[in-house]
């Protein structure tokens, strides 16, 4: 007898049983895809966590970033003026920071923004009146040329934000100028600067007590009128006092006696400023200074080494400049630093207005280099306080050195050029040398320190002898080694002093030099320092971060255009069609033998 024979799946016989099989497999399989895709969204909505693959981490926002969004509780809304017709660079600063602040709504639901574009207007009278308001809330316009069809044009640009918390308002520049740097070194610094910021307007909108700072007072310092733009700034996010010591024991502390009668002493103040003193502190004003420091109190020293002034060269071409006595070295010495008593000359400095000759009656003015007033720079070393900074403008200029002492860390913060000349006191400053060529053989010296800063506990002035003007006071709460703190000094008392407009009298922002029309960086530098002794938070260590931006190579672009438009056109539509094919011939293998 025959048997039969099974048909195999193509048949009639067995095949339909198969086919249900795998519709039933395949059911199954959508059916989980499906289920699986849904709890990962419901997960995903519920817990948020981003992979950033970047070596530097660059959609990453720091941890005082995120600690800082853990504390705003209220709407903060960013209309930024970045968007329109730009070129690559605008475009890529208006994308970066775009992800920047997708990153900060990514964390915290609280920020909100918007792109606006200011010259979306047709009408100019509109366009111009839109342009006047931003200019009123603080930003500052940039003019670029435009290319377009017909040839190009000049368009004002914007490169800002305006912020606002509840019924504040804050204007947020988002270029980070430098002298002689190229657009693209500027773009790309302003970008690395973005978090910071960002960060750093939000923490001041959202600031509900302004830490108190003290200007000292008494010994000659710097007038109110000639730091008036730099405590301008300084009173947008810190308590400004102008504090006289004048033997007070109580000057910069304060005594609070507990429910038993124990006295314990606090700083009034997070931080003092003591700015171009010209006099001599008594032993009692700086025992009360030290003691602020060994209770955590912190100190930015701007202090000249020289007393030289250009006041005394208005009528006369020549003057001496003599050694600045304060009575403050052994203290800082104590600390850790010493401001000489020299004078630095850079080739690296300022143009003074001079007059070069005579027309019939009228003097005829010029611009000349005058190597006593040094442009100061950034150490190579990233240090937050002066990362990405424009160079500093000085006027006569002592050299910082530090001197070893144990548990203190010592970061140089600013230097001159690698052409300095140092002048010890007596100093002969002579008019006659402004303009002229530097003798190579003088200016020899590199990179010499002009401002530093000192971390650490610092051992008191005072230990194991206490100034008998102190004895009879009471609860002296006396401390010979300090808790951490830090302390910054700079060797030029006039780095804070802003200039007067000529003929209006009004002071004019700190930095800014209304000869050569430029501003250099000393608000910022100031500014900085002033965050980084005060703010508890580290925020203003995500300024020492470094994004790199890879550019591309211009030359390559145009030598290379063909091989890469066929690489990135060419190359990926033959592989899917390769890909097809083996595919089809794989699938006609396996299949087609059944």
């Amino acid at each position: 007898m025959k048997s039969k024979s099974v048909k195999n799946s193509t048949g009639t016989e067995g095949g339909e049983p198969r086919r249900r099989n795998n519709r039933r497999q395949n059911l199954i399989q959508l059916l989980l895809t499906v289920v699986i895709i849904v709890l990962v969204n419901i997960i995903g909505s519920q817990l948020f966590t981003r992979f950033d693959l970047t070596s530097e981490k660059r959609y990453t926002l720091s941890p005082a970033t995120r600690s800082l969004l853990d504390k705003v509780d209220d709407y903060i809304y960013f209309r930024v003026y970045l968007e329109g017709d730009f070129p690559a660079g605008f475009k890529r600063l208006r994308n970066e920071t775009r992800e920047m602040l997708s990153q900060f709504r990514a964390y915290n639901k609280y920020i909100v923004f918007e792109f606006i574009n200011p010259s979306a207007n047709p009408d100019a009278k509109e366009r111009e009146k839109v342009y006047k308001q931003l200019v009123e809330k603080g930003l500052n316009p940039t003019d670029l040329k435009i290319k377009t069809k017909s040839g190009s044009e000049q368009q004002l640009v914007f490169p800002g934000a305006i912020i606002s918390y509840r019924a504040q308002q804050f204007p947020m520049e988002l270029i980070q100028n430098q002298l002689a740097a190229g657009s693209e070194q500027v773009l790309n610094n302003s970008i690395q600067n973005l978090e910071y910021n960002i960060a750093n307007t939000i923490r001041k909108l959202i600031a509900t007590r302004k830490p108190k700072v003290g200007f000292i007072t008494g010994h000659r310092e710097l007038t109110e009128d000639k730091v008036y733009d730099f405590a301008l700034a300084l009173s947008e996010h810190y308590g400004l006092e102008r504090v006289k010591i004048g033997g007070r024991i109580d000057a910069l502390t304060q005594r609070v006696s507990d429910s038993v009668g124990h006295v314990n002493i606090f700083n009034r103040y997070k931080a003092i400023i003591i700015a171009r003193p010209d006099s001599v502190f008594s032993e009692k004003d700086k025992f009360i200074i030290d003691q602020f420091v060994m209770r955590g109190g912190r100190i930015l020293w701007l202090l000249d080494g020289v007393s030289a002034d250009m006041d005394s060269l208005q009528n006369k071409p020549t003057t001496i400049a003599l050694a600045r006595e304060t009575g403050l070295d052994d203290m800082l010495f104590r600390y850790g630093a010493r401001v000489n008593n020299d004078l630095i000359q850079d080739v690296q400095c300022l143009p003074i207005m001079m007059v070069t000759g005579m027309i019939g009656n009228q003097p005829q003015f010029d611009m000349m280099p005058w190597p006593f007033f040094p442009l100061l720079n950034a150490t190579t070393a990233s240090h937050p306080i002066s990362n990405n900074l424009n160079a500093i403008k000085t006027q006569f200029v002592s050299s910082v050195d530090t001197i070893f002492v144990p548990g203190v860390k010592k970061t140089f913060l600013l230097t001159s050029s690698e052409y300095t000349h140092l002048m010890n006191a007596p100093v002969i400053v002579d008019l006659s040398i402004a303009g002229k060529q530097p003798d190579p053989t003088l200016f020899s010296k590199s990179r010499v320190p002009a401002a530093v800063l000192l971390e650490g506990k610092f051992k008191s002035l005072y230990a194991n002898r206490v100034p008998p003007e102190i004895v009879g006071d009471r609860e002296i709460g006396f401390m010979d080694v300090s808790r951490e703190s830090a302390m910054i000094i700079v060797g030029d008392g006039d780095i804070a002093r802003n200039q007067f407009d000529r003929k209006r009298g009004v002071p004019l922002p700190v930095g800014y030099d209304q000869d050569t029309r430029q501003t250099f960086g000393n608000r910022d530098f100031l500014l900085n320092a002033m965050d980084y002794l005060v703010d508890d938070s580290r925020l203003i260590t995500i300024r020492s971060r470094e994004l790199k931006i890879r550019l591309l190579d211009r030359k390559k672009i145009e030598s290379e255009k063909l091989k890469w438009q066929i690489i990135n056109v060419v190359v990926p539509v033959v592989l899917v069609v390769i890909l097809g094919m083996i595919i089809g011939l794989m699938r006609q293998r396996r299949y087609g033998k059944r």
